[in-house]
């Protein structure tokens, strides 16, 4: 049975693919379970073919393992002889695409290093993105630095070139591996040199620290004479719900009349984070259902203690899944928000992320979701209440700083939408109260 109480006490995710960051901190995943083999597998790679099994068995959401028999899987694993871990592992992988299922799978210890980092909203770094190198400019260049972090505190500019990271050159070094370097545990020391205005080196020697990796990009609009609430959420980390009331409490503060709420192109993240961002706006009503592999429907209902009942639309598009569709369904069927855009991408799973012995990691399905209304909206998605395409000839050309501007058709038609809801209807005026030429008697 999987019950909310489980729910709440493991870090679940729902994702639309695996994205990777990296570097642990204060995450919260499951254990490795207590696993029954024979001693003989210990310090085996067949121990950790062996766990891999053994959660599936126990968590996977199709008690059929799609119609397979799952034993003699298990016995054919333990049967081959595994001259590595990188054997075993190939092994694991070869195992769970049995499932039919490409949300539950396996990750080697760097993958899931990488994954859990993400999950928490915080690596260990000096805060710093990297735009990669490109044929015309081969060293990687700072596009960003986060505010109070080792970097922005140091004087690291935006636009400085990146050319050595502890004097290794970076000069057409893959990024994936430029961070890697730039990133490790928290309060060693990391040398950046970097190239400014294409003629001037600086060295930069700073002390690693945690960063909270920001998924809210906010501000206020004015449209019309009305002030307008931007927000966008990238993904639902563990730390989306705080970053999201912060922006909500600062722009309510600066005069926000409504809500414009995007989650276009956002791939999903952790359920308590859809569940939270969802309080923030729901004062009554369900917000999701999730059912189990034995059919168990838990439903989780709104905390009832809004921050905000402002009007609101939320932008939507075939790039806004899993935890997206929940709190965009959680919205639409309280009647809470409108939404805009084009269908959602239609992922009704639910993942566990698991630890395991050898530091790898197992990502299952565990459970599917409704939404209040009792929609099942697995490769189906969610229909927007307004339809506001997106042609393909303007995406093309698009860039990411058209963003949320008359440049963005989707805003757009959301800015319409959300003035509308914002603007009384006229009152009719007793003929009374009128004189001939119609000009109002004081």
């Amino acid at each position: 049975m999987l019950g909310m109480y489980r729910l709440r006490r493991t870090l679940v995710w729902l994702l639309l693919s695996g994205a990777v960051l990296s570097a642990p901190a204060a995450v919260q995943a499951r254990p490795p379970l207590p696993v029954a083999f024979d001693l003989q597998l210990v310090d085996s790679p067949k121990a950790i073919v062996d766990e891999v099994w053994q959660t599936v068995n126990s968590e996977y959401v199709d008690a059929t393992f799609n119609k397979q028999d799952w034993q003699r899987v298990r016995q054919q694993l333990l049967s081959r002889e595994y001259a590595s871990k990188a054997d075993a592992y190939k092994a694991i992988r070869t195992a769970l695409e049995g499932l039919g299922d490409p949300y539950t799978r396996f990750l080697e210890p760097r993958e899931f290093q990488a994954l859990t980092e993400e999950t928490s909203g915080q690596l260990i770094g000096v805060g710093v993105t990297l735009r990669p190198p490109s044929p015309d400019r081969r060293l990687p260049q700072v596009v960003a630095t986060v505010a109070g972090g080792p970097a922005a505190r140091a004087g690291v500019h935006v636009e400085d070139q990146l050319v050595a990271v502890d004097g290794r050159p970076t000069t057409d070094v893959p990024l994936p591996e430029v961070t890697r370097r730039i990133r490790g545990e928290n309060g060693t020391q990391v040398t950046l040199t970097v190239l400014r205005n294409r003629k001037q080196k600086i060295k930069f020697t700073l002390t690693r620290a945690p960063i909270e990796l920001p998924v809210v990009t906010a501000a206020l609009k004015s449209e019309q004479g009305q002030k307008l609430g931007y927000i966008r959420l990238a993904e639902f980390s563990a730390r989306a719900t705080s970053q999201v009331k912060k922006a909500l409490l600062s722009l309510r503060h600066q005069g926000a009349q409504g809500w414009i709420f995007d989650l276009r192109s956002n791939p999903g993240g952790a359920v308590d984070a859809a569940i939270g961002i969802a309080n923030l706006f729901l004062e009554n009503g369900n917000i999701v259902s999730v059912i189990d592999r034995e059919g168990v429907q838990d439903t989780v209902a709104s905390a009832h203690r809004p921050v905000s009942s402002l009007p609101m639309v939320v932008l939507v598009d075939g790039g806004s899944a899993s935890a997206s569709e929940i709190l965009a369904g959680a919205l639409q069927d309280n009647r809470r928000a409108t939404l805009v855009g084009t269908k959602t991408f239609g992922k009704a799973l639910v993942q566990q992320m698991n630890a395991l012995s050898d530091g790898s990691g197992l990502n299952v399905t565990i459970a599917h979701y409704l939404t209040p209304a009792g929609q099942d909206i697995g490769h189906k998605g969610l229909n927007p209440d307004i339809v506001a395409p997106f042609p393909e000839q303007l995406r093309k050309k698009f860039t990411i700083e058209q963003v949320a501007t008359a440049a963005d058709p989707q805003y757009k038609q959301g800015t319409t939408t959300l003035l509308k809801a914002l603007t009384p209807p006229p009152q009719a005026t007793s003929p009374s109260s009128q004189s001939r030429s119609g000009a109002q008697v004081p």
